[in-house]
């Protein structure tokens, strides 16, 4: 079984790496960060960010076929973990807006710096989307 990649027209197009990876029924969902539709990291602070990079995994989520309840671990880069853990009810309210009450397994996790100096966050996951939901991913 061949690893298909999912790259959702919605989101910036990718060079040199593909936002998902579709392998059987499991979808590996590459990093996000808050780039927005111009390449740019969205202003604000960890809450608007947290928003537009979750955002962006759920896209490529949908583009194969799945749903947030299909998460089955998420990853959470953080470049000031103080900051995030300030602004933990916020971001469980987003969460919960756009994904509902499950959590799947996660981790958070300290770093220096993310691949855009202004980032603040990066999102990585893991989806087993049933069978009959996955979709025809598009390279």
């Amino acid at each position: 079984m061949s690893p298909v990649p999912v790259n959702p027209p919605a989101l910036p197009a990718p060079s040199g790496y593909s936002h998902a990876t579709l392998v059987g029924n499991t979808l590996h969902l590459g990093g996000q960060t808050a780039l927005d539709a111009d390449m740019k990291i969205v202003p604000g602070g960890i809450i608007e960010q947290f928003r537009q990079a979750f955002t962006n995994l759920l896209t490529t989520l949908r583009e194969a076929g799945g749903r947030p309840e299909d998460l089955v671990s998420v990853t959470l880069y953080l470049t000031d973990i103080p900051d995030y853990q300030a602004h933990g009810k916020e971001i469980g309210k987003i969460w919960r807006e756009l994904a509902g009450s499950v959590y799947p397994a996660m981790a958070g996790i300290g770093c220096t710096a993310l691949w855009q100096p202004e980032a603040m966050i990066e999102i990585l996951g893991v989806a087993v989307i049933p069978n009959e939901r996955l979709a025809a991913p598009r390279p």
